[in-house]
């Protein structure tokens, strides 16, 4: 009797045992994961460049003086024709004065050589006086209007020196800084020849540089009008600018201009694009980084970064499969573009990968997976 109760107990510790056991098995759990689906993804480079102004006029010195005066505020905006340094004319007008002189001596011989010319043409035709006097009257009376001509040519040089001493800015922009001061000594090395520098920026310029093959890659997708690779606006690349803080300028460029050759030192080529800067908010000497357009992926298989794990060049993304079931799967992957990854080979359209999770999730885990949108922040910056 005894013995039967001791084994009904030990069944019942044994039953209650597996029973604890079962209960202690965890339920699935929910998981967020992405949906992957094919879409259109374009394709962004982005390159080095340096900021010019629409024209950056540099104010020489034409001629050599004494800085006498300066007639603006450094870093304003100034008017074309705005006068804006005076070099000391004295020894110009001095020179103006002189060449006039010589103009009216050049006058004077002019009259007499035009009178002895009179004089001796009648003569000539009644033969009182030699042919050869008459030449020689024609000649004198030649050499005089040409020297004339020199004397006022000279004269104008010495006007238009005099006029080079009052500088005028040749268009409307911002002046920088002067690099001489008054009293200093200009228009002669190592003395300043260049003062200044105007700049129109309303609109500006980017200049920056493609190695030959991604130009070849750019210029043959560019050609491939049907395939549509690269974005065309009146038949010029459209591109966008980045500012060294990170933000993207509100205005879109165009390239304009392509070098005619490949650097042979750098084995780089040049290219501008231009931007419309109406708030002036981009000076020249700037650096920024110009974003193109390249080509479109179509029916592109993108996840989030996140989502993909890397490990000794090896990339994987954990996937529910049909059994909801997790498993790692080895993916191939291509461009990235801001906060996703485009995936080559190793998933397939409708694939769902974890999202959130990942370091909880194993391969063999059963969950429920939640289809989630994925809202990548970096992708409005950029």
């Amino acid at each position: 009797m005894k013995i039967r109760i001791t084994f009904l107990i030990i069944s019942l510790f044994i039953f209650l045992s597996c029973k604890d056991k079962e209960q202690q098995v965890p339920p699935p759990q929910e998981i967020n994961v992405y949906q992957v689906v094919p879409k259109t993804v374009p394709i962004y480079e982005e390159f080095v460049g340096q900021v010019y102004g629409e024209k950056d006029i540099p104010i020489r010195a034409r001629v050599e003086g004494y800085l006498e005066e300066i007639h603006f505020k450094e870093g304003s905006r100034i008017k074309k024709g705005d006068l804006l340094y005076v070099i000391d004319p004295a020894p110009f007008k001095e020179a103006v004065v002189a060449k006039q002189s010589m103009v009216a001596q050049a006058n004077t011989i002019v009259t007499q050589t035009e009178s002895d010319l009179k004089r001796v043409k009648p003569l000539a035709e009644m033969d009182a006086v030699s042919k050869r006097e008459l030449d020689m009257a024609l000649a004198q009376r030649d050499a005089s209007i040409s020297s004339l001509n020199a004397a006022n040519a000279e004269l104008n040089i010495a006007k238009i020196n005099l006029s080079y001493t009052r500088i005028l800015s040749p268009i409307n922009g911002i002046i920088g800084r002067t690099l001489a001061r008054e009293g200093e000594f200009v228009g002669k090395d190592p003395n300043p020849v260049i003062l200044n520098t105007v700049s129109n920026i309303k609109t500006i310029r980017v200049q920056f540089f493609l190695s030959e093959n991604e130009y070849l890659r750019a210029a043959r997708s560019y050609a491939d009008g049907s395939k549509k690779k690269i974005q065309r606006s009146e038949n010029k690349v459209e591109v966008e600018l980045i500012l060294s803080d990170g933000t993207l300028f509100d205005q879109k460029g165009k390239i304009d201009f392509i070098d005619r050759n490949v650097d042979a030192t750098t084995g780089t080529i040049l290219l501008q694009a231009s931007f419309p800067n109406p708030m002036g908010i981009i000076r020249p000497g700037q650096f920024a980084r110009v974003k193109i357009k390249v080509m479109d992926v179509n029916d592109a298989l993108i996840v989030p970064q996140k989502c993909v794990s890397e490990l000794q060049g090896q990339y994987s993304v954990l996937v529910v499969n049909a059994e909801n079931k997790v498993e790692t799967v080895q993916v191939i992957i291509g461009e990235k573009i801001p906060g996703f990854t485009i995936i080559k080979e190793g998933i397939e359209k409708g694939d769902k990968v974890i999202l959130e999770g990942l370091q909880k999730a194993r391969p063999g885990m059963e969950v429920i997976p939640v289809v989630t949108e994925y809202d990548n922040k970096s992708t409005n910056k950029q």
